[in-house]
């Protein structure tokens, strides 16, 4: 099995609340990409690969970065030699290829043939999640098909729907529709779905399919990893495995309470995410 973390944006929002600051205590933030911004005792995106590492899980992590942060991950990459850095090319945010790009870049330059777990770079979990139990439940909808997919869920609040993609499940949490930032009207389910997901490797060349088919659409059909997932639901049996919440560093109070929760609540730091 491999992962891939996908770290190609460029956190706009995140380094504008920085500038914006009044306060000043957050400047030396200023231009880090967000998957290496110091979250607890490490980067965030080393959380994910100091787990990915000690529990066998994959045997290769690729990192799909951009040309302006490349050379900071090639420089913190240097501890971790079952990392690869990937580097799309881009050098602003109007440049940007998109997250399903990004993941079929990967895909055709390492030449990936084998199941691919697919992280968001500004992703963390609460300490309930565990690589080892989702790689086993993966398993085990693997051997009802060969063809499934699994993805990770977690129940928001009300308010909250209309921010985050939207899973309906059946009784068996298998997904039969995604709906994007739906309002309360529109769905009963609270199934957020965060960016983790576990493509089985037969799923992966339909990649192809699917930006051939939205190449001449606008990017924000083709930009967040999320509008894959609800197309390939469609075509492609998609299985759910629940979580209590995430953490999403997108702006600055959400990497405050990030920061505050691995600094002083994480229980067991030597056995997170495992």
């Amino acid at each position: 099995m491999k992962a891939v973390i996908l770290a190609a944006g460029y956190g706009t929002r995140l380094q504008r609340d920085i500038e914006n600051d009044p306060t000043g205590s957050f400047k030396h933030l200023g231009g880090i990409a967000k998957p290496l911004l110091p979250v607890g005792p490490c980067a965030l995106i080393t959380h994910w690969v100091q787990a990915l590492t000690k529990t066998g899980c994959v045997d290769t992590v690729y990192v799909v970065t951009n040309d302006l942060y490349h050379e900071a991950f090639q420089q913190w990459a240097q501890e971790f030699p079952n990392v690869q850095i990937i580097n799309d090319g881009t050098g602003r945010n109007e440049e940007r290829h998109g997250a399903v790009a990004c993941l079929q870049l990967t895909v055709k330059s390492c030449a990936v043939d084998d199941h691919l777990l697919v992280i968001g770079g500004d992703t963390l979990f609460k300490e309930d999640f565990s690589l080892r139990k989702f790689t086993e439940r993966f398993f085990e909808v693997q051997n009802k098909d060969k063809e499934s997919n699994l993805v990770l869920s977690y129940q928001c609040k009300d308010e909250e729907t209309s921010k985050y993609g939207i899973l309906e499940l059946d009784e068996n949490l298998k997904v039969h529709c995604m709906k994007e930032k739906p309002l309360l009207s529109e769905t009963n389910s609270r199934n957020a779905c965060p960016c983790f997901y576990l493509f089985s490797r037969t799923s992966l060349p339909l990649l192809d399919i699917f930006l051939n088919e939205k190449k001449n659409a606008p990017i924000e059909e083709r930009d967040a990893p999320g509008t894959f997932l609800s197309w390939l639901i469609l075509r492609r049996s998609v299985y759910v495995h629940r979580i209590s919440g995430r953490f999403d560093v997108g702006n600055l109070p959400s990497y405050i309470e990030c920061d505050k929760y691995f600094k002083d609540q994480l229980q067991n730091p030597s056995v997170y995410l495992m």
